[in-house]
């Protein structure tokens, strides 16, 4: 992990707690090229028509694949302050990303929310989809799980996980 990673791992764990006190589910997404610039940021996209499909880094994923090619993309991180599940995991892959960074992961996360009916995690590592793939994406996370931790602890508490 570099200072960019640290810096942006603090970024989006920012970026999940100001999510979470404004009531959506806190899982934010930052694409990042590889120069260090911001490209995109996304928060959680549950909300307001309950999808359950608006995972902050599948919403990403498809906002970077219409803007980019795969092979600028290949040179871009994804910091997101959960592990992606195997839907966003899948969506990272298909985008054509290089890399991913994360904080908290799935396995932790499935025991902060247990089957909570709006995050019924599934412990599925996203090495794992990453790795049944043609192409490498790196991954590097657990990161900071900790601090991305508290988050959740606090949120699912509040909202009946």
């Amino acid at each position: 992990m570099n200072d960019t990673d640290q810096a942006m791992m603090e970024k989006v764990i920012g970026l999940a707690n100001q999510l979470a006190e404004d009531g959506i589910h806190p899982f934010a997404a930052i694409l990042v090229d590889g120069d260090g610039e911001v490209l995109m940021e996304q928060g959680n996209a549950y909300l307001p028509d309950q999808d359950m499909t608006g995972h902050a880094e599948r919403v990403l994923m498809t906002r970077a694949s219409k803007t980019w090619r795969p092979d600028f993309l290949a040179n871009c991180t994804m910091y997101v302050s959960a592990e992606p599940c195997c839907m966003c995991a899948g969506s990272a892959y298909w985008a054509g990303l290089g890399r991913v960074v994360y904080g908290l992961s799935e396995h932790r996360l499935k025991t902060i929310t247990g089957n909570h009916p709006e995050n019924p995690t599934l412990d599925l590592p996203c090495r794992v989809v990453f790795g049944s793939g043609q192409r490498d994406v790196e991954v590097i996370g657990p990161v900071l799980e900790d601090e991305a931790a508290k988050v959740h602890e606090t949120f699912w508490k509040n909202h009946g996980a």
